[in-house]
Formats: C-alpha cells, structure tokens, sequence
C-alpha cells in the first residue's frame, strides 16, 4: 500500500484521494493553509488520517514563526483555522489538543527545540496510530469466520488512517491469517469512497470482493447473502452512539432487521466521552455540487435543491459491538468503554 501521509521535514505529502482509483497523485503542502485546504477539500478524509494532518499542520505552520514573542498567537491561529476544517471528526480536535499540551508544558524551550518537539509529538501520532490500526484488526480478526461475507460502507482503511486501516484493517487481519471469506463494499454515495477508496485498498490487498450501490445491502441480507457488517466511525459518543459516513444508519438498521452482527471499528481516540449521547455530534453538511455531480459531470438539474449531510449517528441499540486497540466493547457501552478507556 502506497503511505497515505509522510513527512518530509520541511512539507507534508499526501496521496490526493480524490484521484483514487484512476490516479496516483501526490500532493505538497508547505504551509498549513494547504494543510486546511487538503481536509477540507477531502484530498485526505477519514478521521483517523484527519488527525494526523491536523497535527502536521501544525507542526508545519508553527516552523514559520519568525519570533518567540509571536509563537503564542501563531499557535493559536494557525489550530484555529484548522479546528474549522471539519467538524465531525473527533481526531482532528483530538490530536490538536495532543499538540497544544505539548506547546504549553514546553513553553521555557527556545524556539528551535519548540519547533522541533513539535514535529516530533506529530511524527509520534503518526506512528502511534499505524500500531494502534494493527491492534484493532488483530483484536477484530476473528469476528470474520470462514465463508462469510463482509458487508462495508465507505473507506476505513490505510487510506482513511496513517496505514492499516479499521474496519478494513480488520478484514486485511483476518485475510492475513488464512480467513476465506468475500467483502461487499457500499459504494458510497456522494463521493463514492467504497466505489473508489476500499475497492482500490481490497485489489491490492488480493481480499475477494465485489462494489454494490448503497441501496442493494438490504436486500442481500435478507437473502443471506451478508454475514455481517463491520464499518469504521468518526466520533462515538461515551455510551456507544457512532457518527460515521452518512448510510451507515440505514446499514445497521437493516443487519438489526436481519439478524446480523453490526461491528464499528475505531481507536479510542476516536471517542468523545464529553458526550453522554450522540445527539451532541455536530453533522457537517458538504458542499451540493457532490450530490449534483460525478467526476464533475452534472446528473440532476443545474438547479436542484440538495441535502448533503456528510454524516449520521447510529444509536448504540443498533451496534453489536465496537472493536478498539485496547479490546473489544459490548453493550452496556457506558461500562464496557469506560472500563477499556
């Protein structure tokens, strides 16, 4: 698998995904700015991967501070404008609170060495979350037996994290150990991260699959087609209410309906446990040229209204378990999360 993010001491590169599968693009970013633009404009998406930039954002922006008397209110600004990327994410607020500890208790460091530690605590989320991925698919790996076949919605895999994955991070695991099994991926409407993103991941990776439309899971679990459904999240609430991509609440009503396990997969940064449900988890709401449009080509009329919530919040009713790096949770969510936080 090609690095979703890297370093490069005086930039951030990233694959640009919104190329994917068609084209491996790389893009720079040499300041923040381009940082902020590249979340926004979802060159890199998923949470787990949002954090990340986030946090070499600002690493990146902090090593333009020409003075120490400036470093507190560039600091500030420049998490400000990345706290405005995206909203729904817990990560990116998450991993920027990581980095803004680490600017306060070093505060009697010259310049140089704030800068430098800096980079570093980013290099660190980075590195930590690629182990932390590997953790979870190990942990989730034998929830796939085989024969199964594995329903998911949008992209949780190396692409929406620093490397591994989540929700595919668990069927690469379970791959990886012999497992025989096939993969269902919701393409994934608006923007197509199934059709796209876990197809382009799951060719590489050799793993059995096949691309359905979002509206075709229902009907394929009840003819038994589906054994089960594994999808990643992007804030869950303390007791266990997930916001993921948008028709992941249609998904876990129908595997309910059906009878059929509905497992999220994400670290435990992922959660928000000053939330007591999900109704806190604010949905951003995207731009109505993706619901307009693919590839840029116009299939409503130019003047069609839009919705185009990004996101929904599955209720924990709904969930039969959420699968982190430090084990997996079952209902009741408030005691089992709270124990493995």
């Amino acid at each position: 698998m090609l690095p979703t993010i890297e370093w490069r001491g005086d930039r951030v590169v990233m694959i640009d995904q919104r190329r994917l599968p068609g084209e491996e693009i790389y893009v720079e970013c040499r300041d923040a700015e381009s940082v902020a633009r590249a979340i926004e404009t979802m060159i890199i998406r998923g949470a787990p991967a949002i954090g990340v930039a986030a946090a070499y954002g600002l690493a990146l922006g902090f090593l333009m501070v020409p003075d120490r008397g400036r470093a507190a209110a560039e600091f500030a600004a420049v998490s400000d404008r990345l706290r405005r990327t995206r909203p729904t994410a817990r990560n990116l607020f998450w991993a920027l609170e990581r980095m803004k500890a680490v600017f306060e208790s070093h505060q009697g460091l010259p310049l140089a060495e704030l800068q430098s530690r800096l980079v570093r605590e980013a290099q660190d989320i980075e590195r930590e979350d690629a182990d932390i991925c590997e953790r979870i698919g190990r942990n989730g790996a034998a929830l796939i037996k085989d024969g199964d076949s594995v329903l998911t919605h949008c992209n949780a895999g190396g692409l929406a994290t620093a490397a591994y994955g989540t929700a595919v991070g668990i069927i690469r695991a379970a791959f990886e150990r012999g497992t025989k099994f096939r993969v269902f991926a919701d393409e994934t409407r608006p923007f197509l991260q199934g059709a796209r993103l876990t197809a382009w991941e799951l060719e590489k990776l050799g793993v059995p699959y096949a691309v359905i439309t979002d509206n075709m899971a229902g009907w394929l679990m009840h003819k038994g087609e589906i054994s089960l459904a594994v999808v990643g999240a992007d804030r869950i609430a303390r007791n266990g209410d997930v916001a993921n991509k948008i028709g992941t609440y249609s998904a876990a009503v129908l595997a309910k309906e059906n009878g059929l396990p509905f497992y999220v997969a994400a670290p435990l940064s992922t959660f928000d446990f000053s939330l007591a449900d999900g109704g806190g988890i604010p949905i951003e709401e995207r731009p109505a040229a993706e619901v307009r449009e693919i590839a840029g080509r116009l299939i409503t009329p130019a003047g069609a209204k839009v919705r185009n919530p990004a996101f929904d919040v599955t209720p924990a009713r709904y969930i039969t378990a959420i699968i982190t790096e430090k084990g997996i949770a079952r209902p009741p969510y408030e005691a089992s999360l709270g124990a493995l936080r």
